[in-house]
């Protein structure tokens, strides 16, 4: 019997995500993201079909690598405009009990002292029920705009990011300690001094001197997401990561993907089921098989391949413009995503991608794989993978916004809890709790916890 499937909504704070051109479509909202009754609504969907969680995305940055312009990306709405996805958590989380959010944010571009607050402030304000998406980021024009000459190289960034988690860990963790805020009115102390801990931190990137702002939180360190793909980012994911998201096209490279990643968290000092891995899919449902190509085929007619090879040429740091359209793409070298390169190029050897097939297929759900049936077609083939990668869920992106999630919610959630494979509740507690039914704080073995007080 296969077992419990996981979901979380994918999604970004912007008019178009990873269907680039579908904001075009009739029954798409997401022209809406600048109103807070969407994410509200939004939120409430979610919760009645029981995801684990929202998952947000984020890029300070345009999709300026296809064509050396932006030009393609404003045009499509290729996750420009968009908008920060952390103030959206506080009024997501005082209309729902029990959905999560993950929201990404990259350790390049903000000092890690006021970013630990504004997590700290996110978890208090949400119950406990906030988690970090870590990213390195790869956009060249996100480094410009923030008077960096360029990016660090590829490696390098994990250098520094392992460093920012390291100042996180020592604030959340080591900082105050559990019992540190009295309260007493009667003696006049709201906080026990003693209690509090200056972190001394000196490294090669920060120099935080000073105590945390924030008294601990529910969770003190949120739910830690991170995708990492290339070895370098197995190895980060590894070490820091609790939720791992990948965007495999294939089972077999899925496979691959969470046999690496399991091993490399084996050889951390941790647990292989320690950290839930999920790949990235679309969906797209109706009561029929053929109902849901006839959507699909719809959905189809609405795409932007100019917006689809944006967002291909900002994930993999190769201007597509420069090929011929059924020319193959071969590896090369990138300061991007890597794994988004090796996806397409080398990690299946039996499979070789021209510019136009990358185009088609980018075009609905980025670049990771569609599926398109009943609820009965699309629940066989998510327990198929599940059952066949040792994958722990999927990240869900939607082709138009809300009714892919609504969709999901009310079609394909009941299939699976008719046959098993998800949960008719949630948990009580935090988010941590809720995915991992331990307590709210860090598990003993993870790194993080080496910076307690």
């Amino acid at each position: 019997m296969s077992k419990e499937i996981r979901l979380n909504a994918f999604t970004i704070n912007s008019p178009g995500h990873l269907s680039p051109g579908l904001w075009r479509h009739p029954d798409d909202q997401s022209h809406r993201y600048t109103d807070l009754r969407y994410w509200i609504e939004l939120a409430r969907t979610l919760e009645r079909g029981l995801f684990d969680g929202l998952f947000i995305a984020d890029v300070l940055g345009v999709y300026d690598v296809y064509g050396q312009s932006a030009d393609a990306a404003l045009r499509s709405a290729a996750q420009v405009p968009i908008n920060d996805p952390l103030q959206l958590v506080s009024a997501m989380a005082a209309t729902t009990q029990h959905l999560g959010f993950g929201v990404t944010a990259s350790v390049s571009f903000e000092h890690p002292y006021p970013f630990a607050r504004r997590l700290s402030t996110a978890d208090h304000l949400s119950g406990g029920r906030i988690g970090w998406n870590v990213v390195t980021s790869y956009l060249e024009s996100g480094a410009r705009n923030l008077g960096q000459a360029a990016q660090l190289t590829h490696d390098n960034r994990y250098e520094l990011a392992d460093e920012y988690l390291e100042v996180c860990y020592k604030l959340w963790e080591g900082s105050w300690e559990a019992d540190a805020v009295k309260r007493d009115a009667e003696r006049g102390i709201y906080v026990n001094p003693q209690q509090v801990h200056e972190i001394g931190h000196r490294g090669k990137f920060f120099t935080v001197p000073g105590f945390h702002l924030s008294e601990p939180s529910p969770q003190r360190t949120p739910v830690l997401y991170q995708a990492g793909a290339s070895s370098r980012g197995r190895q980060f994911a590894a070490r820091h990561g609790e939720c791992v998201f990948v965007a495999a096209p294939t089972r077999g490279i899925l496979r691959r993907q969470v046999d690496a990643l399991r091993a490399e968290v084996v050889r951390q000092g941790r647990s292989g089921g320690d950290i839930l891995i999920f790949n990235q899919i679309t969906v797209v449902l109706a009561q029929s098989d053929a109902e849901a190509r006839t959507k699909f085929d719809d959905y189809r007619r609405h795409i932007s391949r100019d917006g689809s090879l944006a967002l291909m040429s900002g994930w993999t740091g190769i201007d597509l413009a420069r090929f011929d359209p059924e020319q193959t793409l071969e590896h090369v070298d990138s300061n991007a995503i890597q794994s988004a390169v090796e996806a397409f190029t080398t990690a299946d050897p039996g499979r070789t991608w021209t510019v136009n097939e990358i185009a088609d297929y980018c075009g609905i759900g980025g670049d990771g794989p569609v599926f398109v049936g009943s609820p009965g077609t699309v629940a066989d083939a998510l327990q198929a993978w599940i059952d066949e990668t040792g994958a722990d869920g999927f990240n869900i992106g939607a082709v138009v916004n809300p009714g892919s999630f609504a969709d999901i919610a009310d079609l394909l959630v009941p299939e699976l809890q008719r046959r098993g494979v998800y949960k008719r509740a949630y948990r009580e507690g935090t988010l941590r709790e809720k995915l991992f039914g331990q307590q709210a704080g860090l598990k003993d073995s993870h790194y993080g916890t080496r910076f307690r007080v």
